[in-house]
């Protein structure tokens, strides 16, 4: 929403409050403002640096203004410092009340703008003036909070910014402030200047790559005269070059982003100016951990980093991340940390920095290297490394060091579990070529690309990588990683049809993970060998098996592992006809991994075929439909017999239905539902009752 400041009664103002310029979004934020205005007496708005407090504030001091409900008085402290100066700006400001009357003062709005630098100075002032003057009123700017009793605090946060990810850009883009304010801006120095499907992702992004921060969306919008935006966007790296278009008559520091930055740089502690330029290699988030690892060369920060951590947050220097369900983390805006970075590169930090996190990421991963099954947690730390891994595994390409085996191994690990599919086999197969064949690290890469190859069901890939992955870690002895990397392969030779084969290494796995006592991985062998069983008809032994190792692999395993336990429990139940436990154990697969599609649509096709055996054959049709539009099983394998009772529930279920469609209706998922229609679902493929399935 766009506003216009205006209609100030300057009678009752110590400076002006009335805008040259148009004011952009906020309208939540000023009613929640004037919403808390009335319940406390001291309110302080913080925020980093150029997002926005100073005209957020003035907005809200306007508006209270020109509703009559308090005379208003401004006082911008920046030129400020001694603290009988600022008491006597203030006083000034405000008036002195006359002696006797102190029944008859109006009620008062004291805005005390930028009080950063001041802090201790404005603590003390109002925590005199404001028990002698009960009708004044408080809102105060600044980086962090005054810390006073009965202070409220809001915190001022980015402008909204638009979805890239949509496949409607431009309409997502009309209706972000961030956007909103960039073209109000631009079209200021550029009156032609038009938001189109054309340029609108290039203006997306760049509000994006600028957090959002009003201050340096102006900046840049003003340079469109002379850069269009895809130019202005791959420009971004440079921005503290860049954005210097402030306000001619602005304070020194909001004429460019760099000043801005500076000012809040130079009021941070020696530790935490020494963090801040640490951090600045992190592009992803951090938690306590990785900025302990980053400031290992600082023991002394090291030993109060909690206390930091708050510190920075509390001056809007560090973000906390919102993650109810994982530990603290937080982020640099990247605008902040791009300014940390220079600061690093200048005081001839960098290189020390980078290498620290490299040994910190490369510790985290070792679980890949020495465990038979990477734990759950390990999963989990690396995925919310993985920004950071990325990074690094970048830098160390240009090289040869062996640490980039294992880091990319990392990120193939995170991308099999999650589901992701962000090139981490080119990181893979490039740290394979440029690293010592010896390295320790090796058969964690193969493992990774054999794992990545059987995803994209290239198998014949994956088993030669498995194969040299085998090889190599025979060598070694028997090693927890030999025990996984042949889990990894008998999985690969099932989906290749080579069952005795498959049955050799999975239980030559077995055997390891018994001789280690590791029962986690003796537990996921039994689950793929339970498969074997459905498939080949053993139901009574898959049936056995299942119910020995499914509780432990609900607790322990990771939710990518479970899932295909899940889906081989109800293939078991479907063929004994239990139909109600089969849907569950589908439903469940769904829900534990979600958004895995790759390994997600068995369960579906398993819910499809449940479906038509219990003559709900809409509800199949429109399963089989949705599966086929997003995605198959992976080379044909779903689990058990739901591949052959797929393929009989398509050529059964179209028939059964009056005024049936064409079978090609069913992949594009055109079943109407709601009728009625009688049941032809004659006898059921065999599934391993009387003789194998033939896939």
């Amino acid at each position: 929403m766009r506003q216009k400041t205006g209609g100030v009664d300057t009678a009752l103002i110590e400076a002006p409050l009335t805008q040259m310029s148009s004011f952009i979004g906020r309208t939540d934020e000023l009613i929640e403002l004037a919403r808390m205005l009335r319940e406390v007496r001291l309110l302080t708005l913080t925020g980093p640096a150029g997002v926005g407090k100073t005209r957020l504030a003035q907005e809200l001091a306007s508006q209270e203004a020109r509703s009559r409900r308090y005379e208003v008085s401004v006082v911008k402290l920046v030129p400020l410092t001694n603290v009988e100066e600022i008491r006597r700006e203030i006083l000034t400001a405000l008036g002195e009340i006359p002696e006797g009357a102190e029944g008859e003062e109006k009620d008062r709005l004291l805005l005390l703008d930028d009080c950063d630098h001041v802090l201790d100075a404005c603590g003390a002032l109002l925590t005199d003036l404001l028990p002698r003057r009960p009708r004044l009123r408080v809102v105060i700017t600044s980086r962090e909070p005054l810390r006073l009793p009965g202070e409220a605090i809001f915190s001022v946060i980015k402008l909204a910014l638009p979805d890239l990810n949509s496949g409607t850009v431009l309409a997502t883009s009309l209706r972000s402030d961030a956007v909103a304010l960039f073209m109000d801006r631009a079209r200021a120095v550029a009156p032609d200047f038009r938001l189109t499907e054309a340029n609108a992702a290039d203006v997306g992004e760049i509000c994006a790559r600028l957090d959002g921060v009003p201050l340096a969306i102006e900046m840049a919008a003003r340079l469109i005269r002379v850069f269009p935006p895809a130019e202005l966007r791959s420009r971004m790296d440079d921005r503290l070059a860049l954005l210097t278009s402030g306000w001619r008559l602005a304070d020194s520091r909001h004429r460019s982003l760099r000043a801005s930055l500076e000012w809040g740089y130079e009021l941070l502690s020696v530790a935490e100016r020494a963090l801040l330029r640490r951090l600045s290699v992190l592009p992803g988030g951090f938690g306590p951990d990785t900025a302990s690892a980053l400031a290992a060369d600082i023991p002394e920060a090291v030993s109060v980093m909690p206390e930091i951590l708050i510190g920075l947050a509390a001056k809007s220097v560090i973000t906390p991340l919102p993650d109810a369900d994982g530990p603290t983390r937080f982020r640099l805006l990247e605008s902040m940390r791009c300014f940390g970075h220079e600061m690093l590169v200048a005081q001839g930090e960098d290189t020390a920095a980078y290498e620290r996190l490299t040994a910190w990421l490369a510790t985290v991963s070792l679980p890949l290297r020495g465990e038979a099954v990477v734990p759950a947690g390990t999963l989990g730390t690396l995925e919310r490394e993985y920004a950071n891994l990325t990074q690094t595994v970048r830098r160390l390409s240009a090289g040869t060091d062996e640490r980039q085996l294992l880091l990319a191994g990392a990120l193939a690990a995170v991308e099999v579990a999650s589901g992701r599919h962000t090139g981490a086999a080119g990181y893979v197969a490039h740290a394979l070529n440029r690293t010592a064949r010896a390295s320790v690290y090796r058969s964690v890469a193969l493992e990774a690309a054999a794992a990545l190859a059987s995803r994209e069901a290239d198998n014949d890939a994956a088993a030669r990588w498995a194969d040299e992955a085998v090889a190599l870690e025979r060598e070694r002895g028997g090693t927890p990683l030999l025990g996984r990397l042949l889990l990894l392969r008998g999985t690969i030779r099932h989906l290749r049809d080579e069952r005795e084969a498959s049955i050799t290494d999975l239980e030559e796995s077995l055997s390891i993970g018994l001789k280690l006592g590791h029962d986690l991985l003796a537990a996921l062998c039994l689950g793929h060998i339970a498969r074997h069983q459905v498939e080949n008809g053993e139901l009574g032994s898959a049936e056995q098996t299942i119910r020995r190792v499914l509780p432990a692999l609900r607790r322990r395993a990771a939710p990518h592992r479970l899932h295909s336990m899940l889906v081989t429990s109800g293939a078991l139940v479907l063929e004994k006809d239990e139909l109600t436990k089969a849907e569950a154990y589908f439903a469940e697969a769904l829900r534990v991994l979600p958004a895995h599609r790759s390994d997600t649509a068995a369960a579906v096709e398993g819910l499809a075929v449940t479906a038509a055996r219990a003559h709900r054959f809409d509800r199949c049709l429109q399963l089989l439909g949705r599966q086929s539009g997003s995605t198959t099983v992976r080379n044909g394998a779903a689990c058990g017999g739901v591949a052959a009772y797929t393929r009989h529930a398509r050529q059964r279920c179209v028939p059964c239905r009056p005024h049936a469609p064409k079978p090609g209706s069913i992949r594009a998922g055109a079943c109407p539902s709601g009728r009625r229609y009688r049941s032809r679902w004659g006898t059921r493929p065999s599934c391993g009752m009387n003789a194998p399935i033939t896939r």
